[in-house]
């Protein structure tokens, strides 16, 4: 019994001293090996070390250190130190920073130069554009799926820290860092100072500036609305190195053996790490409190260090402010109160409260490395009376929106909620924040729903989310711009919440304020000409071809006037059955807005046609006069020079200008202009010319305050009931018809009284000899025999009306 009282007083001895135990790790060394390093060994430039996580991919990571190891599985296994072949001369393999980009790259900087290493094919390569020597790249690594999240992870910059500003040159990459490109830096050359990084601070849709001058740092930004203020200057009297922290939420750590600050807004404010002594608050003064921060670990909560005399600090980063608190970390070797610390050793965190102790392990028989790793379970040391930390005062905060990331369009809105159930006796306060209230804002509401098995109150938390510029809240000039999509982080969290809260962390989403990808228009089809029985769609679904007459169209190249018949065939996957249209009604299409596979509301915003094999046999209803312009309106001849080179989609809401603003730069010289422009405040409708047939439209959306996404589609239209086109002028054939008319009317009547007359007896007896000779000639003698009888009696007929008229002359007789 008292061996065990000895052995229990022991273990809690070894307990209050001891936060993690050591375990080495040590695989595939079983016989001696002759593997020699290929290439040049890398190491870190500067005298720290430092863990540089893959994000996404939690298990791959960089260690920085006298040596530099790429992990694919969170250094479970012996590694052999990373290098870089000889082929690529690189001279001194010191390295200034590193960055994991998507797919298996990760980006270096060696000797002044960019590299991409591929982990997992084991390649190099050196980066393409960057001529001038440059220290870091930077970049905000987004996780979430989706063509957006990746469009803001390829946004990349490699700079000179240092760097005379004006006159560094500074690059930047929109394709993951495959190639750079020279950043134009006119709207940095009001900047006077050196340049000590710039950044892509997507939680404010922001480029930020990190400005030096005079021992004092600021941060300056390149965007509307900030452009023209900048952040509280701070002190910067070395060299400090950034850690952009995760998920887009706007903090940052900037940090050197001397310093660390800290940022929760994208460097607007920049303070100290507050430290928790006694339940006593102050500002941690590393100078001043003579110690030396060796490595640095951070996620997307906390916040750690390690320092050369032996000690942790540990805490929470949130919007209200970051508190650390200081632990002694020993381990129980061979001997009690082993120092782990060495000038090998590095920090990471593993997960939430999860900290592990790395340091590299050289074998003398093998060119791979082992690893010393130490698991510190930051709540469990947490519990340490010594530190009198106030148990966590909330039980539950949970929500279904994170890891997830939503979008907002142009005049949506977005419902969020969150559960918190707070500690028996106490009345915690949520906070809900948004990294970037220029471009969205909320409203929240706090509703008791009932308690819990064991007498807790449940709360739900209520947030609607909405364009800023819309609530009509805040001054217009605090407002991001409406034309420009902004991204913005929502965070829940709990405003008193304390330090040993580790495993209650926030909870916290990405908010697009832009294209809605699940949109999409539609052009209504109620009538079409299959349904009218005029087109079958069996037919029109065999490669059926239609023929565009050369005088109806344009060649889209715009290279004269076409000189034959244009053969079209009919893309019915895409068109379905033409819709009808009779040609002579003023006509426009009707178009849906279709959301998820719902129809959500037929659309009003303005938009545009066109016929896409050229066809000019219809015009608009409106010109600019009569559709009330104020300037002269925009119509596809503007884009003429684009469509030569055949770009889709030229006229949209980016290059749109509404003609009913006023526009001094653009007045209105020609009013009786066709106005081309569909949908919004006009009536403006399409009116078919005499041509039945097909017509093929490419529809766009240019209204810049409808939505975000270039909403485009392509419909198809039937016009019938065109009568063929006449080849005579209306008004000659008219007359034409009347003078024939009028003639005939006057011969009818003007031939028999011409005939009675003695020189019509000629002019007939002269026909008669006529005619007496072409039927000799020409016909048979039974034939001028029936003519004879026939004739024979009106001569008889005429000669005895002679005689009675002589015989009423001379009576007499």
């Amino acid at each position: 019994m008292l061996v065990l009282m000895l052995a229990a007083a022991v273990a809690t001895m070894v307990r209050a001293h001891t936060l993690c135990r050591v375990h080495t790790v040590r695989t595939g060394k079983v016989f001696k090996s002759n593997i020699q390093l290929q290439g040049d060994p890398l190491f870190y430039a500067f005298p720290n070390t430092f863990v540089l996580k893959n994000v996404c991919k939690a298990d791959i990571s960089v260690y920085l250190g006298q040596k530099v190891f790429l992990t694919i599985d969170n250094f479970e296994s012996s590694l052999l130190p990373l290098t870089v072949p000889k082929s690529l001369a690189v001279g001194v393999p010191s390295i200034t920073s590193a960055h994991f980009v998507s797919g298996s790259l990760v980006l270096f900087v060696i000797s002044g130069k960019g590299y991409s290493y591929d982990y997992y094919e084991n390649t190099w390569r050196k980066l393409e554009g960057i001529s001038e020597p440059v220290s870091h790249i930077s970049g905000d690594v987004c996780c979430f799926k989706g063509s957006f999240c990746l469009e803001l992870s390829n946004n990349l910059f490699a700079y000179l820290r240092g760097g005379q500003i004006p006159g560094t040159n500074i690059y930047f990459s929109d394709n993951g860092g495959f190639s750079f490109q020279l950043m134009n830096t006119d709207k940095l050359s009001h900047l006077t100072g050196t340049l000590g990084g710039i950044f892509h601070l997507h939680s404010m849709s922001q480029v930020g500036v990190l400005m030096v001058e005079n021992n004092l740092g600021t941060f300056h930004y390149m965007e509307y609305p900030l452009n023209h203020s900048m952040g509280i200057a701070f002190s910067y009297k070395n060299l400090l190195e950034v850690i952009m922290k995760p998920y887009q939420r706007g903090f940052m750590v900037l940090w050197n053996q001397k310093s660390i600050l800290v940022s929760s807004n994208s460097g607007q404010i920049v303070e100290h790490v507050r430290l928790i002594d006694q339940k006593i608050f102050t500002d941690l003064d590393v100078e001043h409190a003579n110690i030396n921060i060796y490595s640095v670990a951070s996620n997307a909560y906390e916040l750690a260090f390690l320092v050369a005399e032996d000690h942790l600090y540990y805490g929470s980063q949130s919007y209200m402010g970051t508190y650390v608190i200081k632990v002694c970390l020993r381990v129980w070797l061979t001997l009690p109160h082993q120092p782990l610390w060495s000038t090998h050793t590095s920090i990471y965190f593993e997960d939430i409260g999860i900290l592990q102790v790395l340091t590299p392990v050289a074998d003398p028989h093998f060119a791979a490395y082992d690893f010393d790793k130490c698991t510190v379970n930051v709540q469990s040391s947490l519990m340490d009376e010594k530190l009198a930390l106030q148990p966590c005062n909330v039980e539950l905060l949970e929500s279904t929106m994170i890891n997830t990331m939503f979008t907002i369009d142009m005049n949506s809105k977005l419902k969020l909620s969150a559960l918190m159930i707070p500690r028996k006796g106490e009345n915690p306060t949520p906070l809900v924040m948004v990294s970037n209230p220029h471009a969205l804002g909320f409203k929240a509401n706090l509703n008791e729903f009932g308690n819990t098995f064991d007498g807790n109150s449940k709360y739900k938390l209520d947030i609607e989310l909405k364009q800023q510029h819309h609530w009509g809240n805040s001054d217009f000039n605090f407002t991001a711009s409406i034309k420009r999509h902004a991204i913005s982080s929502v965070t829940v969290d709990i405003a008193d919440k304390t330090l040993s809260c580790v495993d209650l962390k926030p909870l916290s989403t990405l908010i697009s304020v832009g294209c809605d990808m699940t949109k999409k228009i539609v052009v209504q089809n109620k009538i079409s000409a299959c349904t009218m029985g005029i087109l079958n769609p069996v037919q029109l679904q065999k490669n059926y071809t239609y023929t565009i007459e050369k005088e109806a169209y344009d060649p889209i190249n715009h290279n004269g006037e076409a000189q034959d018949d244009l053969i079209v065939f009919y893309e019915y996957k895409d068109l379905g059955c033409p819709r009808l249209v009779y040609y002579d009604k003023p006509w426009k299409p009707v178009v849906e807005l279709w959301k998820n596979g719902i129809v959500e509301e037929i659309m009003n915003a303005e938009y545009v046609i066109s016929e896409i094999n050229g066809l000019v046999t219809y015009s608009y209803s409106l010109t600019a006069a009569t559709a009330n312009c104020r300037s002269q309106p925009q119509n596809w001849s503007t884009f003429e020079s684009d469509i030569e080179n055949e770009e889709p989609f030229l006229w949209n809401r980016e290059n749109y200008v509404s003609c009913h603003e006023d526009n001094k730069d653009n007045p209105l010289l020609w009013p009786n202009v066709e106005y081309q422009v569909l949908g919004g405040q006009t009536n403006n409708k399409i009116i078919f010319g005499q041509r039945n047939g097909i017509y093929t439209f490419h529809l766009s959306v240019v209204d810049p305050y409808y939505s975000y996404c270039n909403l485009n589609t392509i419909f198809s239209v039937y016009v019938h009931g065109a009568l063929p086109v006449t080849k005579f002028q209306p008004l000659l054939t008219i007359l034409l018809m009347v003078t024939t008319t009028l003639l005939t009317a006057w011969l009818a009547y003007a031939i028999p009284k011409q005939l009675r007359s003695e020189k019509g007896q000629r002019l007939l007896g002269f026909c008669y000899q006529i005619l007496q000779l072409c039927l000799g000639v020409c016909f048979c003698t039974w034939l001028r025999g029936k003519l004879r009888q026939w004739l024979r009696p009106r001569r008889v007929k005429d000669q005895n009306r002679g005689k009675v008229r002589v015989a009423q002359k001379h009576p007499e007789t």
